[in-house]
């Protein structure tokens, strides 16, 4: 990757919050910053304060620690809104709106015109309050590339730190998506911010499209949640850049699994077993084969030590277990195995079990089918 200078900003907090039926208190919103702050995340979309009541506690609360992290404030194209977020003691703020003609003309009712005149007067008011200003290009997917590039070079002018391209329905893939970062570096030299959404699951991919095409921020969220089908997934987005890229966003990677587990009991949503990075069967084993090879070499079958995530290795007895991991089972819960005749109808009975469970067996009822069979052998 060209540009070694990645900065991850989390967006679990605000676009994160807005996916469908999710709603944090402002003590979870807390919560969650402060294990995001933990983890070594500099960079925090913290909320909406335009929002007001509720909201606004769990901001102020948050701005206390401004000092060790920036806290980006998300705004509308709206003066009023800006200059709220300003006197709440925001030092950067986020500039929200659209470019393609379809979000121009249904979502907000204006023109080219007016988009051009507003984003550089609201960029101009924020810089000479002395903020961070970030803008964006909502829907970038959607936008004529001429436009994109007269928009980049308008906002850059009237000084915007950065240009956040938005593929607000996802629908770009990794090549159209580079190609918009590309048009803009073309036009000027802002830097630019992938936020790339999920519809067709391509959000991690295309975000590490646009960091190769020359992109220096990104926005993730912890578990992938955001609108609709979510935002690349932050452990995803951060395991991925430092395998691939040998780049380093500056996350302790050993607290990964933990805020993954937090936001999904935020969200009130289970954390499916094959999430990667962080699932519960992600460093789990159960076929002959894989734990055969895990029982004699941990790099047999897994790409990375789950200790590196915060996860743990675990070794199932289930359907398509094999002889090694009864013996093992076996072994470390006490009792010496001799026979091989005796594994081979212990599994027997261990894969009846396991379809019959539709699921794992566990050591328990592992040992308790060797110890039926040993009665069974006494009483002939």
């Amino acid at each position: 990757m060209k540009n070694q200078q990645i900065i991850l900003e989390d967006t679990t907090l605000r676009d994160g919050e807005q996916a469908p039926g999710v709603a944090f208190s402002p003590e979870t919103k807390v919560t969650i910053f402060h294990a995001l702050t933990e983890a070594g995340v500099k960079w925090i979309e913290a909320g909406i304060p335009a929002m007001k009541g509720k909201e606004v506690k769990a901001l102020r609360e948050m701005l206390e620690r401004k000092e060790e992290v920036n806290l980006i404030g998300w705004n509308r194209g709206v003066l009023d809104d800006i200059k709220f977020t300003i006197s709440m003691g925001f030092k950067a703020v986020h500039i929200g709106l659209p470019t393609s003609n379809i979000h121009l003309k249904h979502s907000i009712g204006k023109n080219k015109t007016w988009l051009l005149d507003a984003a550089s007067d609201l960029v101009k008011y924020a810089k000479d309050k002395g903020c961070f200003v970030s803008i964006s290009a909502e829907d970038v997917g959607r936008t004529d590339l001429s436009f994109l590039q007269e928009y980049a070079a308008t906002v850059h002018e009237a000084g915007a730190d950065r240009l956040r391209l938005s593929d607000t329905i996802g629908i770009l893939d990794s090549a159209s998506y580079a190609k918009r970062v590309k048009t803009v570096a073309d036009a000027c030299s802002i830097y630019t911010q992938c936020h790339c959404h999920n519809d067709f699951g391509l959000a991690l991919s295309n975000t590490l499209a646009g960091l190769e095409a020359g992109a220096t921020y990104f926005h993730s969220c912890i578990n992938g949640i955001g609108e609709r089908a979510g935002m690349p997934d932050m452990a995803q987005m951060v395991m991925a850049l430092r395998k691939f890229h040998d780049v380093d966003t500056g996350v302790d990677t050993t607290h990964l699994t933990h805020l993954s587990q937090l936001v999904a009991q935020a969200c009130d949503q289970p954390l499916l077993p094959w999430q990667p990075v962080v699932g519960s069967n992600v460093f789990a084993h159960e076929s002959g084969i894989h734990t055969k090879g895990m029982l004699s070499n941990n790099e047999t079958f897994e790409p990375f030590e789950p200790d590196l995530v915060g996860n743990k290795r675990k070794l199932c007895v289930g359907k398509h277990s094999g002889r090694a991991v009864i013996r093992h089972v076996l072994e470390e819960n006490g009792v010496t195995v001799a026979e091989t005749d005796t594994l081979e109808e212990c599994l027997a009975k261990v894969r009846d079990l396991a379809i019959d469970k539709r699921g794992e067996v566990t050591p328990e009822e592992l040992l308790n089918i060797y110890h039926s069979m040993q009665q069974e052998v006494v009483n002939v």
